[in-house]
């Protein structure tokens, strides 16, 4: 696994798991004049969102790109950015990373969160495009503690917003990272030395900043497009979140113009509690604007209980909505999920409990949805 933290049972940042697509094997797509990614310098309208976001308030980062959405859809350029008819994969690799710059790094969640979750937005020039549900490979600086003299290996973090950035100009890309602790269990107190190397870096990065950055990589969760009226299923924990941002963000914020979007997007987000809550306010906004195409349940574990009493997993969210979700995917919805491996053995045992419920062999049933590619997984 990529990051340093897993394996001492801390909170990882939303990495993406390395090597599941060829993240090494993919052949360079850089100057390939089809792609027409890099065919000439766009300079893009500077927003008002993106001169003032290094001062917002917690809560305020999103704010004006979540009004925007109220009123009517973001422009986004360029607009080639929607001529490759496939997605960029491995443009920079680790021997030759690319120097982005850190444009913005803001605390997400609110004090009473378990951990801390940063938004770190970083300026890629248009030199490191990507699609939605892609990964960019981080390469800390210093050397790797195994291989002294060596630099540190490549991080993988699912990229948190569509391939038009947060300044809907093509330049930048957005990462969802939780800052990766280790607390010793004997004496309860944090050891620095086991702390993830790569999220702490991100996080405490600032505006300014260089950082080495791999890819994209990823073909796992692309959002299929071909049918604009599809339902898709999105369940996340913690900052598995990152994709459906991107997702969403696409569906119901940018006016893209190859991309009119007409199903039903369902969210299902695991946190420990409110404070925890990941993106919250674009969510609520785009389940206001779009009641009929959007819906969003959250489940809370510290604040929440399931039917039997005991806390309020995502899983139980799936089975509250059981019959509906089955309905869907029988009808051709897609599923993703993404977030923590530790969450996908208690979804699989809801999903088989639920399946013999209906009758159903779960095993066929699972088998069938991934031949038809309806069923996606990106867990860490």
């Amino acid at each position: 696994m990529a990051s340093a933290a897993l394996g001492t049972q801390v909170a990882a940042a939303a990495l993406a798991p390395v090597g599941s697509d060829g993240f090494l094997k993919g052949s360079s797509l850089k100057g390939n004049n089809n792609l027409k990614f890099r065919s000439k310098p766009w300079i893009g309208q500077t927003l008002a969102w993106e001169k003032t976001q290094q001062s917002r308030h917690l809560n305020k980062v999103f704010c004006m790109s979540v009004q925007q959405a109220s009123k009517s859809k973001v422009a986004v350029k360029p607009v080639e950015l929607e001529n490759a008819n496939e997605p960029p994969l491995n443009l920079y690799k680790p021997k030759e990373p690319y120097t982005a710059t850190i444009v913005s790094v803001e605390r997400l969640v609110g004090p009473k969160a378990p951990g801390e979750t940063c938004h770190i937005v970083i300026d890629h020039g248009g030199n490191v495009p990507y699609w939605e549900g892609q990964s960019y490979g981080v390469i800390p600086p210093g050397e790797n503690p195994k291989k002294p003299g060596s630099p540190n290996t490549v991080r993988l973090y699912s990229i948190a917003s569509t391939r038009y950035g947060d300044s809907f100009d093509g330049k930048t890309a957005s990462l969802c990272v939780r800052r990766a602790v280790y607390y010793d269990p004997e004496t309860g107190r944090e050891d620095p030395s086991k702390k993830g190397i790569c999220s702490n870096f991100l996080c405490d990065s600032k505006p300014g900043d260089k950082v080495q950055i791999t890819g994209p990589s990823g073909k796992i969760m692309l959002l299929p497009e071909d049918d604009p009226n599809a339902t898709h299923i999105m369940i996340a924990t913690g900052t598995g979140v990152a994709p459906y941002r991107g997702y969403l963000r696409r569906m119901f914020m940018e006016d893209v113009p190859t991309y009119k979007f007409g199903g039903l997007a369902w969210l299902f987000l695991g946190v420990a509690n409110s404070d925890s809550l990941l993106y919250d306010e674009e969510f609520t906004n785009y389940l206001q604007q779009y009641p009929d195409n959007f819906r969003y349940d959250k489940a809370l574990s510290r604040e929440q209980k399931n039917k039997n009493g005991g806390k309020m997993y995502v899983q139980d969210k799936i089975e509250e909505y059981s019959d509906e979700i089955f309905k869907l995917l029988d009808g051709g919805a897609h599923i993703y999920f993404c977030g923590l491996k530790g969450m996908m053995p208690g979804i699989q045992d809801t999903l088989k409990r639920v399946a013999e419920q209906r009758g159903e062999s779960w095993e066929q049933k699972l088998s069938q949805l991934k031949k038809n590619k309806q069923w996606h997984v990106e867990v860490y």
